[in-house]
């Protein structure tokens, strides 16, 4: 289900993965019939949007490549690939 900008809802389909690439900066997802930018393309590529100059602008914190935020993460000590492999 997908909600347009203006407040109507409507079942889409959705389509196979595609890359979305901006400024250099590229990530996976997957798109509806008819959609804006999301949210999620923005975070994962960290951009911000200039409202004032209306455009997206690399996050000032890390200007030469994308840096994906994690709410959590556990420290634990790296197995080594034999022990993987069994």
């Amino acid at each position: 289900m997908a909600e347009y900008a203006g407040g109507r809802t409507e079942a889409v389909s959705v389509t196979e993965p595609l890359v979305v690439e901006i400024d250099g900066r590229d990530t996976l997802e997957e798109a509806l019939d008819e959609v804006l930018i999301g949210q999620t393309v923005l975070e994962k590529l960290d951009l911000f949007v200039d409202s004032r100059r209306r455009r997206l602008v690399p996050n000032p914190a890390h200007p030469d490549q994308p840096v994906t935020k994690l709410k959590f993460a556990v420290t634990r000590p790296a197995k080594p690939v034999t022990a993987l492999l069994g």
